[in-house]
């Protein structure tokens, strides 16, 4: 967006179709006695002493009409936690509607299903199965590879509590037809989550449509014809260490070595990314950055933050105390299963001195990382085209840069400038690591994908190694990560992003906003004219359907409006840019947007 729109928020609007809302009414829910006797055989078939007590204590209380009891059961039997693209991801606790023991049974026993009945005649097919430091995540894991082996299906679990992108690496190094990892990511401590990946045509990708509906097809027919006891257990293997091996050394490989160590901070934040991140840095050849120790180790209850994700407030604080105890150059912070990545970098008009980067000011960089890279060295032809065989076209020599719809404008400005395809997918990286011919993909949540040849999937390990690289390269030419951020603006335009997040405890509350949003269209967002909007509900330009609203302004500026896939929150995503004037000149007419239509779409969505 240019200077001068900046300053006077005006022009004309054009006309522009909404869709309509189409949602249903829900179903009735389910009388008392009905409720009360799915729980009664949900209890029947539960192996998990915690969960039989819970459910045995709220049958009691039902039996007394005790109201807070019949709520509660309703709450957890009366709908069931959804099988997706996502996975499932859900609260611990008994019944269909959160993460147990009997769930996550039914969900291998009909992931099993699916594998067997899509396998080639005469073949056997086989999964290999991570877990995290979360609670239950081992035992989750454990059931779901006996339950598989039992299937028929050749059940392979890693060797201990491993990062994500472990998992994600271990489908393709195996040659499996499916990876799952129990994780919730960086969800709260009372959650826990499994995430499915399909190998072969797949290359290792997480799940999309329409094999997710045929995996939940699969698990309804477990859950309604079968019971725990009845499902067959088998032996299932054990990775051997090898397995952890192959992908630090595959991941140290991916840079080279260092021209000047950094003094750098390091948080695992309570989860599982140290000891890999240890071992690829001393393989890469990095000096060890200072850990913050109180957050180093796995801890399912996540003590020392509030919510263990990088982006929520105050999750950094201790490590920015960390960091301005040794003068540090670099923060460097895991999720807990270590596939997102946050930085943060030395400012002094920050509180506390440092700033932690946004995902876009990370995803830009190392775009354009990933474009100098190819640039000098374009991909081959078989990296280009094995792993996309459904593609029409051949990727360019130079290959994709690729990221999420609501992810920063400024990954396209790089792809341009470097004559290279760009790619805008669906939220997820289920999307965007299939994007053909792909050289560097990331999504503003923190996740960056730079080895795809390697890993399909976010990894905040890899990640963090290609910044580390690209900080130490800087530093030997005299450079900070600072100045390097100043030079993007200067060549590629200045992007700035924020994003606006409510987490809510009615979820419909989101339903409630999203229609009122289509149904009502806003003409302005703050001062700004709306130009158009795109309704993604349906499709849009070759994307999926999907819940989302994409509102562009007059002047180039772009909201994004969306339910959160994982967690009960709605986001709006907010874009600017402008390449008018000075680096400064276009900080503040990209800024001076970027705050109106925040304050604009608070309104809106209140």
């Amino acid at each position: 967006m240019d200077a001068t729109v900046a300053a006077a928020f005006v022009p004309a609007a054009r006309a522009h179709p909404v869709r309509a809302s189409t949602t249903s009414a829900p179903a009735p829910a389910p009388d008392d006695a009905t409720t009360v006797a799915a729980a009664t055989a949900w209890l029947a078939q539960d192996p998990d002493p915690e969960t039989q007590a819970e459910l045995r204590a709220l049958l009691r209380g039902a039996q007394s009409a005790d109201e807070t009891a019949i709520t509660e059961l309703h709450a957890r039997f009366d709908e069931r936690l959804a099988f997706g693209t996502a996975g499932l991801r859900g609260a611990i606790g008994t019944g269909s509607n959160r993460m147990n023991r009997v769930l996550v049974s039914q969900a291998a026993a009909g992931l099993a299903a699916f594998l067997i009945g899509t396998a080639l005649p005469g073949q056997t097919p086989s999964v290999v199965i991570g877990y995290d430091g979360r609670k239950n995540s081992q035992v989750f894991a454990a059931d779901s590879a006996a339950i598989m082996a039992g299937a028929g299906v050749r059940a392979i679990l890693l060797p201990r509590l491993l990062p994500t992108p472990v998992l994600a690496f271990a489908v393709r190094h195996l040659d499996a037809s499916a990876g799952v990892m129990v994780t919730a990511s960086h969800n709260p401590a009372a959650d826990n989550g499994y995430k499915v990946y399909l190998g072969g045509a797949n290359s290792g990708s997480q799940i999309v449509s329409p094999d997710d509906a045929f995996i939940a097809a699969e698990i309804h027919r477990v859950a309604t014809h079968t019971t725990i006891p009845d499902l067959p257990r088998g032996v299932y293997e054990t990775a051997e260490e090898t397995v952890v091996q192959a992908y630090i050394a595959a991941t140290a490989a991916t840079v080279g070595p260092p021209r000047a160590q950094v003094n750098a901070v390091y948080t695992a934040m309570h989860g599982v990314g140290w000891d890999t991140t240890r071992r690829v840095l001393e393989a890469a050849g990095y000096d060890l950055p200072t850990l913050v120790d109180a957050q180093i180790a796995p801890d399912p209850t996540f003590p020392t933050v509030a919510f263990p994700n990088p982006e929520e407030p105050g999750a950094l604080d201790l490590a920015f105390a960390t960091a301005r105890e040794i003068n540090a150059e670099l923060i460097i912070a895991n999720d807990p299963d270590a596939d997102r990545l946050a930085i943060a970098i030395p400012d002094a008009d920050a509180a506390g001195g440092y700033r932690r980067l946004t995902g876009n000011e990370v995803g830009a960089i190392l775009g354009w990382r990933a474009a100098e890279r190819a640039e000098l060295a374009p991909i081959a032809d078989d990296a280009a085209t094995d792993d996309d065989a459904d593609t029409s076209a051949p990727a360019p020599r130079s290959g994709t840069l690729a990221c999420s719809i609501v992810s920063s404008p400024a990954l396209k400005a790089v792809a341009d400038a470097y004559g290279m395809r760009f790619e805008e997918t669906l939220t997820g990286f289920k999307w965007v690591s299939r994007a053909p011919g792909l050289v560097f993909g990331y999504e503003e949540a923190l996740g960056y994908l730079v080895n795809p040849t390697t890993v399909r999937d976010k990894d905040g390990i890899s990640a963090a190694l290609a910044l580390l690289s690209l900080v130490s390269d800087l530093k030997n030419e005299g450079f900070t990560l600072a100045d390097h951020l100043h030079h993007f603006s200067g060549r590629f335009g200045h992007f700035s992003s924020s994003q606006i997040s409510v987490r809510v405890t009615d979820l419909s509350s989101i339903s409630r906003v999203m229609d009122r949003l289509r149904s009502n269209p806003p003409v302005f967002i703050g001062r700004i004219r709306v130009d158009h909007i795109d309704d993604l509900a349906g499709g849009f330009l070759g994307l999926p359907p999907s819940d989302v609203l994409r509102i562009r302004l007059v002047g180039g500026a772009r909201v994004m409006v969306r339910p959160s896939g994982t967690e009960p929150k709605l986001k709006v995503y907010l874009d600017t840019s402008s390449v008018v004037g000075t680096v400064v000149e276009r900080q503040v007419a990209a800024n001076a947007v970027l705050a109106e239509l925040e304050r604009g779409m608070r309104e809106l969505i209140a």
